[in-house]
């Protein structure tokens, strides 16, 4: 870490930093309230709300989104005619899946080998912490020469759209010169990275129905369509041998040009078992950040547990498919739906519904923001150039800002880096990428006040 004085304060933040994350990170914020109650979402709501005011912000609201949940918003003033700077993050988290497979209960920030475990650690309560260490350590080398709006989002994980809903009603709320979004990762560990690709989402939910009621198998099985066999094969037709993704009509052979990675570095950041191929073709950047990719996210039909030997009279599935850069979301969903319903074997009723879905994102690399945050990075991460890549995932609010705003340069960073294991069973974050992208976002804010 270099010794720059904005470096040696969020080195001495540190501590406190880290208890600040452990705090918020006991809420269970998962904004599905028939798994979580409301009242942890709107407490850790409220926390961010009462570190914003401990900073200073003159205009600190609870917004309530058409979703049902709430987004916290700040407002900063800086000097006269300076700059305005949106830091974006959100305190919702994924559930833990099987709290069991925790080495370390999911809600309680735990160290161990280096790094800081937790639900929402690195995705994306740490990136609400990273904002308040680089205000902080701007505040103790000289003053915050910008306006800085916050915003702190309560949905983002159920991709339920509120605050981009919200943002849409309420036009000026979010208005900046540049937008940081913390809710990204460095490619590795101590490789500055901008994220300035992300593939959209859709969400689809399909229906097979084939008979009135289950029946005996062994009285009525080989002629009666079972409707679970029937969805299988339509799940089926969604990916090519090779196991790319085929959907009809939807073009699957884009090249990513930005930084490469490494296969073997994909198995041991995928945790591929021995021996199990990876799917696709291409590079691995092209399959994972330039082209489409379905996935089934979940089967409703009998468990194995209890099972009777019945022919299924209908089942379903909610089908996700990550949608390119330079393809419409709205588009990719038609072709989706239309390519469920015509691989639909044996005449079953099938019914396709949309419940979520996101555009892709592409920013604007050569813009002055992306300069002022290659200087940052280089004093934050000493010897190391700043990298562009992609990521799978998305942010559908990106989209939402880039097109209410669309003066405005989009920059995506955060403390998701492979090691941190977003969405899955022990998560955690690297308190040395929360210490050094703190010290590259207020030197960001620094350089791109001029």
């Amino acid at each position: 870490m270099s010794s720059h004085p904005v470096a040696e304060t969020v080195a001495s933040l540190l501590p406190g930093a880290r208890a600040e994350l452990a705090e918020l990170v006991a809420f269970k914020s998962v904004a599905d309230f028939d798994q979580y109650p409301r009242s942890e979402s709107e407490g850790a709501a409220n926390w961010i709300a009462d570190a914003l005011r401990a900073e200073g912000f003159t205009d600190v609201a609870l917004l309530d989104t058409p979703d049902g949940t709430q987004s916290v918003y700040g407002y900063l003033p800086g000097p006269e005619g300076a700059r305005t700077v949106l830091l974006y993050a959100h305190y919702d988290v994924q559930p833990p899946l099987d709290e069991a497979a925790w080495t370390t209960p999911p809600f309680e920030l735990t160290d161990r080998d280096g790094r800081w475990y937790g639900r929402g650690a690195a995705d994306c309560k740490g990136g609400v912490i990273m904002h308040l260490l680089a205000l902080r350590a701007l505040k103790a080398n000289g003053g915050i020469p910008v306006n800085v709006k916050v915003i702190a989002e309560g949905s983002e994980e159920q991709g339920t759209g509120g605050l981009e809903r919200y943002a849409e009603e309420h036009p000026e709320l979010l208005a900046a010169d540049t937008i940081v979004i913390g809710d990204t990762g460095n490619f590795r560990v101590g490789l500055p990275t901008v994220t300035s690709t992300l593939r959209g989402m859709t969400l689809v939910r399909v229906q097979v129905d084939t008979l009135e009621g289950n029946l005996h198998s062994g009285q009525f099985g080989g002629a009666a369509p079972d409707a679970l066999a029937a969805l299988i094969r339509v799940l089926d037709s969604l990916r090519a041998e090779d196991g790319s993704t085929t959907v009809d009509g939807l073009a699957a052979d884009a090249v990513w040009d930005g930084l490469a990675y490494e296969e073997e570095q994909f198995r041991k950041d995928a945790k591929v078992l021995d021996g199990v191929e990876l799917i696709g073709s291409g590079a691995v950047a092209d399959r994972v950040w330039a082209r489409p990719a379905v996935t089934v996210l979940g089967i409703d039909c009998p468990p194995v547990v209890g099972a009777t030997p019945s022919v299924q009279a209908g089942a379903r599935a909610l089908v996700s498919l990550r949608v390119p850069p330079g393809v419409d979301a709205a588009k990719a969903t038609e072709l989706l739906q239309a390519h469920l319903e015509a691989h639909t074997p044996w005449g079953a009723r099938v019914r396709t519904e949309q419940i979520g879905q996101g555009q892709p994102f592409r920013a604007d690399t050569a813009s002055p923001a992306y300069q002022a945050m290659a200087d940052a990075m280089a004093v934050a991460y000493p010897g190391e150039e700043l990298q562009y890549a992609g990521q799978g995932g998305s942010i559908p609010l990106c989209n939402t800002l880039a097109a209410l705003y669309p003066q405005a340069e989009i920059l995506l960073i955060g403390l998701s880096e492979p090691e941190a294991q977003i969405h899955a069973v022990n998560e955690s974050v690297s308190p040395e990428e929360l210490e050094r992208l703190s010290v590259a976002e207020a030197l960001f804010l620094r350089n791109y006040a001029g």
